[in-house]
C-alpha cells in the first residue's frame, strides 16, 4: 500500500516533447538538418535538444486482486484476536466535543498505546475530540485497512463493529 503514495517526481523531456521549427530548407548557405525519424524533433546532441537519458514519471501503484485483499485483512484481523489486542465497549462518545474528555476516556481503556477506535459512526462531538490525538484515530468499519490493523497497538471495537467486519470479512 505504500508504494501507491510514492510521488512520481519529475518528467524531464525528451526529444519528442522538444518542438520547435528548424531552420529553413532554402536561403541559407548551411544544410537544413534533419532528425530522424521526424524532422520537428530535436535530438539531444542539437541546442535546445532534449534530454538523452533524464528521469522518466512513474506509476508506482501495484494491483492486487480482491480476494488477496480480502484474505490479508482476515489474517491480520485474526492475528489481533489471538494476540488479545482487540478491546470491545458498548459505547464510545464524548459528549462535550474537548481533547481533555477524549484522553480521559482513552485512557481509560489503554495507557501507553496508539488506539484505533473502530464504530458504524461517530458524532461530530467525538470526532471533533479526537483528531487532534496523535495516536488515537477514529474510523469507521467500512474505512478499516489492513495497515490500519497492523499500525496500532490496540484496537477498540465499539457497538457492533465486530458483527461490520465479520460481514466484511464473509463478503456481505
Amino acid at each position: 500500500m505504500l508504494p501507491c503514495r510514492r510521488i512520481a517526481g519529475p518528467d524531464q523531456r525528451t526529444r519528442r516533447p522538444v518542438l520547435r521549427s528548424l531552420r529553413p530548407a532554402k536561403g541559407l548557405e548551411a544544410k537544413r538538418h534533419r532528425s530522424r525519424p521526424f524532422r520537428w524533433q530535436r535530438p539531444p546532441h542539437w541546442e535546445g535538444g532534449g534530454v538523452a537519458f533524464g528521469p522518466r514519471a512513474r506509476d508506482y501503484s501495484k494491483k492486487v486482486n480482491r480476494t488477496t485483499k480480502r484474505l490479508a485483512f482476515v489474517k491480520a484481523l485474526s492475528e489481533r484476536l489471538k494476540d488479545g489486542d482487540v478491546l470491545h465497549q458498548a459505547t464510545f462518545e464524548v459528549k462535550d466535543g474537548k481533547t481533555k474528555s477524549f484522553v480521559g476516556q482513552v485512557s481509560k481503556v489503554v495507557t501507553d498505546a496508539s488506539l484505533l477506535v473502530v464504530s458504524q459512526g461517530f458524532d461530530e462531538m467525538t470526532k471533533r475530540a479526537g483528531r487532534n490525538i496523535q495516536d488515537t484515530l477514529l474510523m469507521s468499519t467500512a474505512e478499516v485497512n489492513v495497515e490500519h490493523l497492523l499500525k496500532y497497538d490496540k484496537i477498540l471495537l465499539v457497538g457492533d463493529a465486530m458483527a461490520e467486519l465479520a460481514g466484511r470479512v464473509n463478503g456481505k
